[in-house]
């Protein structure tokens, strides 16, 4: 089993990152904040300027007091303060979990079982979903690119044409945009895909970038490469076999009957 945490920081392909804010619950506050700020920078420097100055222009424009001007900026502050908070608290935490498993795609082997949760606090909502395939010809690229990103739709024609079969190489699971990832506390995932050993020989990479709407309207987005780890040796499946025991040749003697006594006995009496 190979799984991989969640988390912003560094430069990793597949790490989560916040790709959109909600201009009104994230911006408005902001800008309120911002021009208050600009207020009060007015009255400071305005109360600092020389009495017989203020009666002249711009001077003598006063925008606010004092006091309701310093009521608003502290709600201001505290209100974007709170949704910063709040969007921490609600934001997701998208990961991924995959393992070989048997009986998913015919054939005796096991096949590589791809899966995504949500392991914040809060549920979120799917946006988009879309695919990128890298087959074992192509150049490697980036899975940041814009390029090659293609829908589930298009990622099957690619590989039907690349010789590779639906429900026999692979099977896609589709995710369409308003689909909940629950945040059910669990290690509990929702199928990405399940591939063969020959779709891992003939496909290099294969990207599903998802991206999820929190309870604050952030957009949130992660790309899973979901081949890594598939060609392991540390998570290669085990095949259980059971070889037909071949009989023994027996080298020691068995016990069996006593053997009949063969001596003669004289039952006559004694004349």
């Amino acid at each position: 089993m190979v799984s991989a945490p969640s988390g912003r920081g560094g430069t990793a392909p597949d790490a989560q990152r916040r790709i959109r804010r909600n201009r009104w619950l994230f911006t408005a506050p902001l800008v309120l904040l911002c021009l208050l700020g600009a207020v009060l920078v007015w009255e400071i420097v305005r109360g600092n300027v020389a009495e017989a100055s203020r009666g002249d222009w711009p001077w003598r424009l006063q925008l606010m007091s004092p006091e309701p001007l310093a009521s608003l900026l502290a709600v201001a502050a505290g209100a974007v303060l709170a949704r910063a908070q709040y969007a921490r608290t609600v934001r997701p935490a998208l990961g991924w979990r995959a393992e070989f498993v048997a009986g998913r795609l015919p054939g005796p082997g096991k096949d590589w079982s791809v899966g995504v949760l949500n392991g914040g606090q809060h549920n979120v909502v799917v946006d988009h979903v879309d695919y990128r395939l890298v087959l074992a010809g192509d150049p490697a690229g980036r899975p940041g690119e814009d390029d090659g990103w293609t829908s589930l739709t298009g990622v099957g024609e690619r590989l039907t044409a690349a010789g590779l079969r639906a429900t026999v190489d692979f099977r896609l699971v589709g995710m369409g945009a308003g689909y909940p990832l629950v945040a059910t506390g669990t290690y509990e995932t929702v199928g990405v895909g399940v591939f063969s050993k020959r779709f891992i020989e003939e496909v290099r990479a294969f990207y599903m970038r998802i991206q999820v709407v929190d309870s604050v309207g952030d957009t949130h987005e992660r790309i899973v490469q979901c081949l890594e780890g598939a060609r392991e040796a540390v998570v290669a499946p085990v095949e259980e076999e059971h070889p037909a025991e071949e009989a023994q040749p027996v080298t020691a003697a068995t016990p069996g009957p006593p053997a009949a006594r063969t001596e003669p006995r004289n039952d006559r009496p004694p004349a």
